[in-house]
Protein backbone atom coordinates (compact mmCIF):
# COMPACT_ATOMS: atom_id res chain seq x y z
CA UNK A 1 0.00 0.00 0.00
CA UNK A 2 1.42 3.34 -1.00
CA UNK A 3 1.67 5.98 1.62
CA UNK A 4 1.21 9.65 1.00
CA UNK A 5 4.28 11.70 0.55
CA UNK A 6 5.16 13.89 3.46
CA UNK A 7 3.22 17.15 3.36
CA UNK A 8 0.59 15.84 0.90
CA UNK A 9 -2.90 14.49 1.52
CA UNK A 10 -4.95 12.28 -0.75
CA UNK A 11 -8.17 13.87 -2.14
CA UNK A 12 -11.33 12.60 -0.53
CA UNK A 13 -13.22 10.10 -2.71
CA UNK A 14 -16.45 11.65 -4.22
CA UNK A 15 -19.65 9.62 -4.25
CA UNK A 16 -22.15 10.53 -7.06
CA UNK A 17 -25.76 9.96 -6.14
CA UNK A 18 -28.96 10.56 -8.13
CA UNK A 19 -31.01 13.49 -6.94
CA UNK A 20 -34.68 12.77 -7.71
CA UNK A 21 -36.91 15.80 -8.27
CA UNK A 22 -39.20 16.06 -5.29
CA UNK A 23 -42.78 15.07 -6.08
CA UNK A 24 -43.96 18.32 -4.56
CA UNK A 25 -42.17 20.32 -7.26
CA UNK A 26 -43.80 18.25 -10.00
CA UNK A 27 -47.23 18.77 -8.50
CA UNK A 28 -46.64 22.50 -8.18
CA UNK A 29 -45.60 22.65 -11.83
CA UNK A 30 -48.62 20.67 -13.08
CA UNK A 31 -51.51 22.04 -11.05
CA UNK A 32 -51.26 25.64 -12.31
CA UNK A 33 -51.60 24.31 -15.89
CA UNK A 34 -54.59 22.19 -14.92
CA UNK A 35 -56.19 25.15 -13.21
CA UNK A 36 -55.60 27.31 -16.29
CA UNK A 37 -57.34 24.75 -18.54
CA UNK A 38 -60.27 24.48 -16.16
CA UNK A 39 -60.73 28.25 -16.03
CA UNK A 40 -60.26 28.89 -19.78
CA UNK A 41 -62.47 31.73 -20.96
CA UNK A 42 -65.61 30.51 -22.79
CA UNK A 43 -66.39 31.90 -26.22
CA UNK A 44 -69.03 34.57 -26.71
CA UNK A 45 -71.39 34.08 -29.68
CA UNK A 46 -73.84 36.89 -30.40
CA UNK A 47 -75.96 38.28 -33.23
CA UNK A 48 -76.03 41.99 -33.98
CA UNK A 49 -79.11 44.11 -34.68
CA UNK A 50 -81.03 43.52 -37.92
CA UNK A 51 -80.70 45.92 -40.81
CA UNK A 52 -82.29 46.02 -44.26
CA UNK A 53 -80.15 45.68 -47.38
CA UNK A 54 -81.19 45.75 -51.07
CA UNK A 55 -81.99 42.27 -52.33
CA UNK A 56 -81.92 41.27 -55.99
CA UNK A 57 -83.51 37.85 -56.72
CA UNK A 58 -81.29 35.86 -59.12
CA UNK A 59 -84.14 35.40 -61.61
CA UNK A 60 -85.02 39.11 -61.65
CA UNK A 61 -84.27 41.35 -64.58
CA UNK A 62 -80.89 43.02 -64.58
CA UNK A 63 -81.60 46.22 -62.69
CA UNK A 64 -79.47 48.08 -60.23
CA UNK A 65 -80.35 47.21 -56.60
CA UNK A 66 -82.47 49.99 -55.16
CA UNK A 67 -83.34 50.91 -51.57
CA UNK A 68 -86.96 51.09 -52.73
CA UNK A 69 -86.86 47.56 -54.20
CA UNK A 70 -86.87 44.16 -52.51
CA UNK A 71 -84.92 44.05 -49.25
CA UNK A 72 -83.33 41.43 -47.04
CA UNK A 73 -82.88 41.64 -43.27
CA UNK A 74 -79.35 40.68 -42.26
CA UNK A 75 -77.54 40.43 -38.91
CA UNK A 76 -73.85 40.14 -38.16
CA UNK A 77 -72.67 36.99 -36.35
CA UNK A 78 -69.94 37.72 -33.79
CA UNK A 79 -67.59 35.28 -32.06
CA UNK A 80 -65.63 36.91 -29.21
CA UNK A 81 -66.64 40.36 -30.51
CA UNK A 82 -65.18 39.57 -33.92
CA UNK A 83 -67.57 39.49 -36.89
CA UNK A 84 -67.44 36.12 -38.63
CA UNK A 85 -70.52 36.03 -40.91
CA UNK A 86 -73.59 37.85 -42.12
CA UNK A 87 -76.84 35.97 -41.45
CA UNK A 88 -80.50 36.27 -42.39
CA UNK A 89 -83.73 34.88 -40.97
CA UNK A 90 -84.47 33.22 -37.65
CA UNK A 91 -82.18 30.92 -35.72
CA UNK A 92 -83.10 27.37 -34.64
CA UNK A 93 -81.75 25.85 -31.42
CA UNK A 94 -80.64 22.29 -32.17
CA UNK A 95 -79.30 21.66 -28.65
CA UNK A 96 -78.62 23.85 -25.63
CA UNK A 97 -75.20 24.68 -27.07
CA UNK A 98 -75.69 24.76 -30.86
CA UNK A 99 -78.03 26.49 -33.30
CA UNK A 100 -78.55 26.83 -37.04
CA UNK A 101 -78.88 30.07 -38.95
CA UNK A 102 -78.85 30.95 -42.61
CA UNK A 103 -75.87 32.72 -44.08
CA UNK A 104 -76.29 35.95 -46.08
CA UNK A 105 -73.93 36.42 -49.02
CA UNK A 106 -72.74 39.66 -50.60
CA UNK A 107 -71.90 38.73 -54.18
CA UNK A 108 -70.22 40.70 -56.92
CA UNK A 109 -72.70 40.60 -59.82
CA UNK A 110 -70.53 42.60 -62.25
CA UNK A 111 -70.07 41.33 -65.79
CA UNK A 112 -66.56 41.14 -67.29
CA UNK A 113 -67.30 44.29 -69.31
CA UNK A 114 -68.42 46.28 -66.25
CA UNK A 115 -65.94 48.86 -64.99
CA UNK A 116 -66.95 48.69 -61.33
CA UNK A 117 -68.15 46.05 -58.90
CA UNK A 118 -71.89 45.47 -58.57
CA UNK A 119 -72.63 44.09 -55.11
CA UNK A 120 -75.89 42.26 -54.42
CA UNK A 121 -77.15 40.43 -51.32
CA UNK A 122 -78.44 36.85 -51.53
CA UNK A 123 -79.63 34.28 -48.97
CA UNK A 124 -77.00 31.56 -48.75
CA UNK A 125 -76.56 28.10 -47.20
CA UNK A 126 -77.28 27.14 -43.59
CA UNK A 127 -74.68 27.27 -40.82
CA UNK A 128 -74.33 25.27 -37.60
CA UNK A 129 -72.89 27.37 -34.76
CA UNK A 130 -71.44 25.97 -31.52
CA UNK A 131 -71.86 28.46 -28.67
CA UNK A 132 -69.18 26.79 -26.51
CA UNK A 133 -66.32 26.47 -29.00
CA UNK A 134 -67.38 29.28 -31.33
CA UNK A 135 -66.97 26.90 -34.27
CA UNK A 136 -69.08 27.60 -37.41
CA UNK A 137 -69.83 24.76 -39.84
CA UNK A 138 -71.42 25.14 -43.28
CA UNK A 139 -74.23 22.60 -43.69
CA UNK A 140 -74.35 20.92 -47.10
CA UNK A 141 -78.05 20.01 -47.24
CA UNK A 142 -78.87 17.59 -50.12
CA UNK A 143 -80.41 19.20 -53.24
CA UNK A 144 -80.79 22.49 -51.34
CA UNK A 145 -81.58 25.43 -53.61
CA UNK A 146 -81.16 28.94 -52.12
CA UNK A 147 -84.18 30.26 -54.06
CA UNK A 148 -86.58 27.28 -53.98
CA UNK A 149 -85.86 25.66 -50.61
CA UNK A 150 -87.67 26.96 -47.51
CA UNK A 151 -86.27 24.89 -44.63
CA UNK A 152 -88.44 23.93 -41.65
CA UNK A 153 -86.37 22.64 -38.67
CA UNK A 154 -87.29 20.14 -35.96
CA UNK A 155 -84.54 18.94 -33.60
CA UNK A 156 -81.63 18.15 -35.94
CA UNK A 157 -83.87 17.48 -38.97
CA UNK A 158 -84.43 19.87 -41.89
CA UNK A 159 -87.48 19.45 -44.15
CA UNK A 160 -87.80 21.33 -47.45
CA UNK A 161 -88.30 21.03 -51.19
CA UNK A 162 -85.08 20.79 -53.15
CA UNK A 163 -84.14 20.70 -56.79
CA UNK A 164 -82.52 17.58 -58.27
CA UNK A 165 -79.22 18.23 -60.02
CA UNK A 166 -79.56 15.21 -62.31
CA UNK A 167 -80.38 15.50 -66.01
CA UNK A 168 -83.96 14.40 -65.31
CA UNK A 169 -84.41 17.11 -62.71
CA UNK A 170 -87.44 17.39 -60.49
CA UNK A 171 -88.78 19.04 -57.36
CA UNK A 172 -87.72 16.78 -54.48
CA UNK A 173 -89.19 16.41 -50.99
CA UNK A 174 -86.18 16.28 -48.65
CA UNK A 175 -85.73 15.48 -44.98
CA UNK A 176 -82.07 15.75 -43.99
CA UNK A 177 -80.46 15.07 -40.62
CA UNK A 178 -77.39 16.98 -39.46
CA UNK A 179 -74.37 14.69 -39.64
CA UNK A 180 -76.04 12.04 -41.83
CA UNK A 181 -74.30 11.16 -45.09
CA UNK A 182 -77.50 11.03 -47.13
CA UNK A 183 -81.05 12.33 -46.89
CA UNK A 184 -83.53 10.52 -44.66
CA UNK A 185 -86.28 11.35 -47.20
CA UNK A 186 -85.69 12.00 -50.89
CA UNK A 187 -88.80 11.73 -53.07
CA UNK A 188 -89.73 13.52 -56.29
CA UNK A 189 -93.04 15.35 -55.90
CA UNK A 190 -93.25 17.42 -59.12
CA UNK A 191 -91.39 18.09 -62.36
CA UNK A 192 -88.84 20.91 -62.41
CA UNK A 193 -88.28 23.42 -63.84
CA UNK A 194 -91.88 24.47 -64.33
CA UNK A 195 -93.12 27.21 -66.68
CA UNK A 196 -94.50 30.15 -64.71
CA UNK A 197 -93.77 28.38 -61.45
CA UNK A 198 -94.94 30.11 -58.24
CA UNK A 199 -92.47 32.13 -56.21
CA UNK A 200 -92.64 29.44 -53.50
CA UNK A 201 -92.99 25.98 -55.12
CA UNK A 202 -93.54 24.46 -51.66
CA UNK A 203 -95.11 25.82 -48.51
CA UNK A 204 -93.11 25.44 -45.25
CA UNK A 205 -93.22 21.86 -43.98
CA UNK A 206 -95.29 20.96 -40.93
CA UNK A 207 -93.85 18.78 -38.14
CA UNK A 208 -95.44 16.73 -35.39
CA UNK A 209 -93.66 15.09 -32.46
CA UNK A 210 -95.30 11.73 -31.65
CA UNK A 211 -94.91 9.89 -33.89
CA UNK A 212 -92.32 12.03 -35.61
CA UNK A 213 -93.99 13.01 -38.88
CA UNK A 214 -93.51 15.76 -41.43
CA UNK A 215 -95.87 16.98 -44.17
CA UNK A 216 -94.74 18.94 -47.20
CA UNK A 217 -97.12 20.94 -49.41
CA UNK A 218 -96.03 21.31 -53.06
CA UNK A 219 -97.82 24.20 -54.74
CA UNK A 220 -100.58 22.88 -57.00
CA UNK A 221 -100.12 19.31 -55.77
CA UNK A 222 -101.25 17.00 -53.00
CA UNK A 223 -99.49 17.14 -49.62
CA UNK A 224 -97.06 14.31 -48.92
CA UNK A 225 -96.29 13.02 -45.41
CA UNK A 226 -93.44 10.94 -44.00
CA UNK A 227 -93.00 9.24 -40.65
CA UNK A 228 -89.40 9.43 -39.46
CA UNK A 229 -88.06 6.32 -37.71
CA UNK A 230 -84.47 6.74 -36.62
CA UNK A 231 -82.61 7.64 -39.79
CA UNK A 232 -85.24 6.11 -42.12
CA UNK A 233 -88.68 7.26 -43.23
CA UNK A 234 -92.00 5.62 -44.01
CA UNK A 235 -94.31 7.14 -46.63
CA UNK A 236 -97.78 7.56 -45.23
CA UNK A 237 -100.59 5.45 -46.66
CA UNK A 238 -102.42 7.16 -49.48
CA UNK A 239 -99.46 9.17 -50.79
CA UNK A 240 -98.99 9.25 -54.52
CA UNK A 241 -96.24 7.28 -56.21
CA UNK A 242 -93.32 8.99 -57.90
CA UNK A 243 -94.46 10.78 -61.07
Amino acid sequence: MHSAAPGRTLPAMQTLRSAPVPLLLLLCAWFPLAGFAATAKPHSVTLGPAKKVPYMPPDATRLEPSPDGPSLKVRALFVDARQREWTTGDTHDVTDRSFTVRRALRINDALPADQTARWVWQPGPWLLVDRVTGHITALHLPDFDPIVSDVSWFRDYAAYCGVATTAKGGLIAIVAQIGARKAVVQKQVAPWPQPDHPAAPCQPAEWQRQPMRVTLHPAGGDPVSFTIVGTTSLIEDGDNEDP
